[in-house]
């Protein structure tokens, strides 16, 4: 009866540690190089396909769990791996260094061209093109006299087509604006484009505006929730409230909709 009992505690005690270990933790990390911290570097988990970016004191935080494989890459440095071990997840921190990525151009041949750099003596030694020295004399009008009276050749009369003169915007006489509808649309589509381009813009800036502390510390909302919790504010014109500068405002809606938002999430 004690074996069984010590074998059911020895097999909870090992399944509440494979549980504990799966549970993802918040990481704080800082990428660096040679001379300095790294901003805008992308921090992506390639097990959960999370990620994030580093701000400009090149810090950052990410979900993790022992095992898992982070890829740091910026444009001026070499994509760097690296695997999340137990002692940077009992740490709760990493510091990771890039280096910097060297561009090698193609090779290319300098021909010696024997100029000496004053213009007078540099034309005489460039050989001439013949080409181009037949083209400009067939192409030389100078000695043609432009204004002399040349009488109409007899052929070219009977040849030469009607000249029919249309009016080409009577086909639109009585349309109103008809002939400005092309514009009309070309101004909502930009208008549009403009829209859509301040939409995608609005998280980065609400986040660097705000900072990170307010919205994982203060708010409490999961990294791989952000996304989803400004979707759910967004029907209360958080973004028209920005955009009106009314920031005070914005931040009293996030801090009123964290509460039924860790609500909503908790049930899921």
């Amino acid at each position: 009866m004690k074996t069984k009992l010590l074998f059911t505690v020895i097999l909870f005690y090992a399944f509440s540690n494979l549980h504990a270990q799966k549970i993802k933790k918040i990481i704080s990390g800082v990428v660096t190089d040679s001379l300095g911290v790294v901003v805008n570097a992308n921090i992506i988990n390639l097990k959960t396909s999370q990620g994030t970016f580093s701000n400009d004191s090149g810090l950052f935080r990410i979900f993790a769990v022992a095992g898992d494989t982070l890829s740091v890459s910026s444009v001026q440095h070499i994509k760097t791996k690296i695997v999340v071990t137990d002692a940077i997840i009992n740490n709760k921190t990493i510091s990771i260094t890039l280096k910097s990525n060297t561009y090698k151009l193609d090779e290319f041949e300098l021909k010696r061209h024997n100029l000496l750099g004053s213009l007078s003596s540099d034309l005489k030694k460039v050989k001439t093109n013949k080409k181009d020295s037949l083209l400009r004399d067939v192409m030389d009008f100078s000695n043609i006299d432009m204004k002399a009276n040349v009488a109409d050749d007899y052929i070219d009369k009977r040849v030469r087509p009607q000249i029919n003169e249309t009016d080409p915007t009577r086909a639109f006489v009585g349309a109103g604006t008809a002939a400005a509808i092309p514009f009309k649309y070309s101004q909502r589509l930009w208008a549009l484009r403009k829209k859509l381009s301040q939409k995608k813009a609005f998280p980065y800036k609400i986040l660097s505006e705000l900072g990170e502390k307010f919205f994982f510390d203060e708010l409490k909302i999961p990294i791989d929730k952000y996304f989803h919790f400004l979707d759910y504010c967004n029907p209360l014109g958080i973004e028209d409230l920005h955009k009106e500068g009314k920031i005070l405002d914005v931040i009293k809606i996030f801090r009123t909709e964290s509460v039924s938002y860790h609500k909503i999430i908790k049930k899921e």
